[in-house]
């Protein structure tokens, strides 16, 4: 696995790449909300694969998700997923849930494998 990581500076020709990173804020949000209202509703734990069909499913209509890819919304489930079995494990100690972040602070997503291309900054 290859891991790159870049430092922009504020410029115009970033914009394309800031409204992805917006993006993954709105849906990373979403899926918190997700989570607590299905755990008010139903009294359980919302399941890795239902969330991540159901993320699929909102994507088709909302052109503003389609930005991120769809193994990076994958990942976005999968790293919540992550968080709260931390938290179920180390219930006792000060380990939280996670919570919702302000999409200004959202600073970064993973590409995984598929749809994306290696962006040359000129």
């Amino acid at each position: 696995m290859k891991t790159l990581k870049f430092k922009l500076y504020e410029h115009k020709r970033n914009r394309h790449l800031k409204r992805m990173i917006n993006a993954a804020g709105v849906i990373y949000n979403h899926c918190i909300a997700l989570h607590k209202r299905y755990y008010r509703m139903w009294g359980k734990h919302l399941n890795c694969a239902k969330l991540q069909s159901h993320i699929a499913k909102l994507r088709k209509r909302n052109y503003f998700w389609q930005l991120v890819g769809s193994q990076a919304v994958q990942d976005i489930c999968q790293r919540i997923e992550k968080a709260y079995q931390l938290f179920f494990q180390h219930n006792k100690s000060c380990v939280r849930p996670p919570g919702f972040k302000k999409v200004k602070k959202y600073k970064s997503f993973t590409l995984k494998q598929a749809g994306y291309k290696s962006i040359r900054f000129s």
